[in-house]
């Protein structure tokens, strides 16, 4: 360390610029025109060539892993009929308003025995039985809540579900 030499205080913010070294102790001025006094190896130097040499090496940030369950994308079930049988036209409504109720019920366990945050329901727009239906089975749930995917409750076709 050399009387010109910028110099910088370890573990405090304080520079400045040596005026005098006695021994182990070296004095310098910061910038408002203070002297202080600090032993060499509280010191460093404060040269830009010292670090132009220096190859920085940046490194891959990790991704952090998540789990499928809790993955963004929430489950989906579709209760139109044609999508859970094979024959639609073999059933009447009453039998068709019962599988698409078994199969709601039928989700919504394994939705909450995988521990699963989301669940869609569509149920479409149509005369409004099964929309009454889906609803009714929810109201009579816990630990969920449910609301429509849309703003005006007669143009939603689906239901939206957080487990609890």
């Amino acid at each position: 360390m050399k009387i010109g030499n910028k110099v910088s205080v370890v573990d405090e913010d304080l520079s400045g610029i040596i005026t005098s070294v006695n021994g182990n102790i070296v004095v310098f001025k910061d910038e408002y025109g203070f002297t202080h006094q600090y032993p060499k190896e509280k010191l460093v130097p404060k040269d830009v060539d010292l670090y132009e040499n220096i190859r920085v090496e940046k490194k891959a940030e990790l991704k952090k892993v998540i789990s499928k369950k809790h993955q963004k994308n929430h489950m989906v079930l579709d209760l139109h009929f044609h999508n859970l049988v094979k024959n639609p036209n073999d059933y009447d409504s009453f039998e068709r308003l019962f599988i698409q109720k078994e199969k709601l019920m039928e989700v919504l366990s394994f939705c909450r025995k995988h521990h699963l945050k989301r669940l869609e329901i569509v149920h479409g727009i149509g005369d409004g039985t099964l929309q009454r239906m889906v609803w009714n089975v929810l109201e009579s749930q816990t630990d969920i809540d449910f609301y429509n995917k849309e703003i005006l409750h007669h143009q939603s076709g689906a239901v939206m579900i957080e487990f609890h």
